[in-house]
């Protein structure tokens, strides 16, 4: 099973590099007012993640974000997403980047139920984050919450 998602995952990589070149995709912050954040875990990748997803054709990388929250989370903004840094994501592929947003301000409309893609979507306290949490998860959490100096990679 494992090998599936992992073979399904470099599939699409290798497709969106085939026809893009560079890939952009995005991931959002949202911390709620008790301190937790919004973590999501995906139906074919393992770990705890960030919401986000792939830029469209015609979608701008805010736009992306804005989408992806209210797909992944059920998190729409009260204010427009914060743009805090660009990575290179090469673990996901050669060319890959994500841009990372910090929402300051959202309504959760409801639970997000699970679907096709969204195995889970809950918040955590920042400070306490589920076993299974991505390294590249962790790491921007830090530097957002601390301010610590970004790493160029995801």
């Amino acid at each position: 099973m494992l090998l599936d998602r992992w073979l399904l995952r470099r599939l699409f990589h290798l497709g969106a590099f085939a026809s893009r070149g560079m890939t952009l995709g995005v991931r959002g912050i949202a911390i709620d007012p008790q301190g937790r954040v919004a973590l999501v875990r995906h139906t074919y990748v393992s770990g705890w993640h960030l919401p986000g997803g792939g830029v469209e054709r015609g979608e701008s990388a805010a736009e992306a974000m804005i989408r992806e929250f209210r797909e992944e989370s059920e998190i729409v903004p009260d204010a427009p997403p914060r743009l805090v840094g660009l990575y290179r994501n090469a673990a996901a592929a050669p060319r890959d980047h994500v841009a990372l947003f910090v929402l300051p301000a959202f309504t959760v409309l409801r639970p997000k139920a699970p679907d096709r893609e969204i195995a889970a979507c809950t918040f955590f306290p920042a400070d306490a984050l589920p076993e299974g949490t991505t390294r590249g998860t962790r790491a921007r959490l830090d530097e957002v919450r601390r301010g610590l100096p970004a790493d160029p990679h995801w």
